[in-house]
């Protein structure tokens, strides 16, 4: 059976870094990965042209190779000429090994591609523990035919983990591979199974 690599990294040596390093007595306090949530808004667009939130719902399907759905608008707000129940955004939830692999061409492939890049913030966690990454343009995710690109737009990405504490789900992101731009002070990084 087909394993991910970065749920094989995380079983074989991740688990065991992050019980050294925060001394967990269980294997169970380990933050995990729960799930990655990927989110577009067309925002006013929307409301012009109706049909425009399909297009975005086809290019979020080929990035992740799931089933996106939209989101409708939830009251009137006559400032943008937007009426409740418009489609103004969608969004896909990936869990287990679609989650992984769509987390190591995330590392690998996208990242490394958008326009002077140098690390992502640290600071976007929610005190929660649960990450949040702004891609400002859809199209380093070489899924993406630029042919049939009309508009540029961006995606929000949240990692949920099952973690109350940033910096026990900080360290399992550093592990994991995502390059933080101050990432000396946390260690050495971890690539290879």
């Amino acid at each position: 059976m087909y394993i991910p690599r970065l749920k094989k990294l995380y079983k074989k040596k991740i688990i065991n870094l992050l019980i050294k390093k925060f001394n967990y007595k269980n294997i169970m306090q380990v933050p995990k990965l729960l799930k990655i949530v990927i989110n577009i808004g067309v925002g006013s667009i929307a409301v012009l042209k109706k049909k425009i939130i399909y297009n975005y719902m086809e290019d979020l399907e080929s990035i992740t190779g799931q089933k996106s759905i939209y989101r409708l608008s939830k009251k009137d707000e006559a400032g943008f000429k937007l009426r409740k129940g418009i489609p103004i955004g969608c969004m896909v939830t990936l869990r287990n090994n679609i989650m992984y692999e769509f987390l190591d061409r995330l590392i690998s492939v996208a990242l490394p591609r958008s326009k002077d890049f140098n690390g992502i913030k640290e600071t976007s966690f929610d005190g929660r523990g649960n990450y949040n990454l702004g891609i400002k343009e859809h199209i380093i995710f070489p899924e993406i035919n630029f042919d049939k690109v009309k508009k540029i737009y961006g995606m929000n990405i949240s990692f949920v983990i099952n973690n109350k504490n940033d910096l026990e789900s900080k360290y399992l992101l550093i592990y994991l591979g995502l390059p933080f731009k101050n990432k000396n002070i946390y260690g050495k990084r971890i690539y290879k199974i």
